[in-house]
């Protein structure tokens, strides 16, 4: 069946992207925003920009360090804008672009699923569920 799956992607448009074929970008885009502190951080940016320490106390979990590379990664993918205010001490708001706002219906989709079905992996730790 995964032969099937391969072969059925296989013949995507260039313009759509193959997310099954390794050299393509779409996969790079999967890799980030699959992640599960990507997920996270834009959550929240959907709500409203936030602010470093506010991402970070609302994240519960994650180090300054991911925090960090994950902001600049997304960053990076134009889902994510970061702007400096010019007082002092320097003040940096994080945002979501177009582009990240786009990401919401399909990562609250996730999300949703995940809320629901927390209880398959509670029952599988505790060895319930085969």
């Amino acid at each position: 069946m995964e032969n099937n799956a391969l072969t059925a992607h296989s013949d995507a448009s260039p313009a759509l992207g193959n997310p099954y074929d390794p050299n393509c970008p779409s996969r790079l885009l999967l890799d980030r925003i699959g992640d599960r502190w990507t997920v996270l951080v834009v959550g929240l940016l959907a709500q409203r920009p936030m602010r470093f320490n506010e991402l970070a106390r609302e994240i519960g979990g994650i180090s300054q360090k991911m925090l960090t590379q994950t902001l600049r990664n997304l960053e990076a993918d134009s889902l994510v804008d970061r702007e400096v205010f010019a007082e002092v001490p320097p003040r940096v708001q994080y945002s979501l672009t177009d582009a990240g706002y786009s990401l919401q219906e399909p990562l609250r989709a996730l999300e949703t699923w995940a809320r629901e079905h927390h209880q398959l992996l509670k029952s599988r730790k505790s060895g319930s569920a085969d």
